[in-house]
């Protein structure tokens, strides 16, 4: 308990600097503030959308941007501004859980295989990194078309496809770590190796896996939007923004808001996230 104390007031007080740093970035203050706008109109989307973002009305197909319609309507006359805020949910849904599955395996393989190295190291390492050779939306598009396009399938696949990029972050962070006398001075009071990767050296690598998962939420919105544009993704009749893009392509010329409103939206919340990453890397880069 005497040891632990200490440990824990370090570690918060190191917790309280970090936060500090953070907000005393102007590059990560911008992107909180985008992000948490738009988790903010996701949360109340269906009570301040004008109109029901499923409500087809021929008559008014194609209409232009008005003080009725903002952002227009699309082909079946659907509010393109509501659909543009519901779809919201899809993105703010479905990136974080994947990035939050890739974290999982990501720390545990990336963890375990920079504390024992060995043959565990070699033969993770080796299978993850095979994975690599091969681009990520191709990958995912082979595994969206034999397993069923859906949400959850769209969620583990990335998430599956983001975890040989988080564990070797980890991994090398954790063999940089380990190799500090603190740990080998905890290893010789015996403590068990559990305790020194999930107690030790796990709060001093979350640096790295902070910066890694904020990138990744930007690449897994990028990536779940791509999959609808494609329509391996997310299906209809949801108003995901990469849908509503691939929606809107074939009448570009006579509608062009049917597509540009929600590119507009994806676009501000992938730059949000990204200044949130660029502002993370500020901080524990320092």
């Amino acid at each position: 308990m005497t040891i632990a104390m200490p440990r824990l007031r370090e570690r918060a007080a190191e917790a309280l600097g970090d936060t500090r740093v953070l907000f005393s970035s102007p590059i990560f203050v911008i992107g909180a503030v985008i992000v948490v706008g738009w988790i903010l109109i996701a949360a109340t989307a269906p009570l301040i959308s004008p109109y029901a973002y499923d409500a087809i009305s021929p008559a008014e197909a194609f209409s232009a941007p008005s003080l009725v319609h903002p952002f227009g309507t699309d082909h079946l006359g659907r509010d393109v501004f509501s659909r543009m805020l519901v779809g919201s949910r899809t993105a703010l849904f479905i990136a974080p859980l994947a990035t939050g599955f890739g974290l999982v395996f990501g720390i545990f393989f990336g963890l375990t295989a920079g504390y024992f190295g060995g043959w565990w190291n070699e033969v993770t390492m080796r299978v993850l990194e095979s994975v690599l050779v091969f681009p990520v939306i191709i990958l995912a598009m082979t595994v969206l078309t034999l397993f069923g396009a859906s949400s959850l399938n769209v969620i583990v696949t990335i998430g599956l496809l983001f975890t040989p990029h988080i564990a070797r972050t980890v991994r090398s962070a954790v063999i940089l770590e380990r190799r500090k006398e603190y740990i080998a001075a905890a290893w010789l009071q015996g403590s068990p190796a559990s305790y020194l990767m999930l107690a030790e050296i796990l709060p001093n690598v979350r640096g790295p896996i902070i910066i890694e998962a904020t990138t990744r939420i930007g690449y897994a919105i990028f990536i779940g939007a791509g999959l609808s544009f494609l329509s391996i993704g997310v299906q209809e009749p949801s108003a995901d923004w990469g849908l509503s893009i691939s929606l809107g392509r074939p009448y570009l010329q006579i509608a062009p808001w049917i597509s540009l409103a929600p590119a507009f939206a994806l676009a501000s919340l992938v730059v949000g996230v990204n200044l949130i990453a660029d502002g993370a890397k500020e901080a524990f880069s320092r």
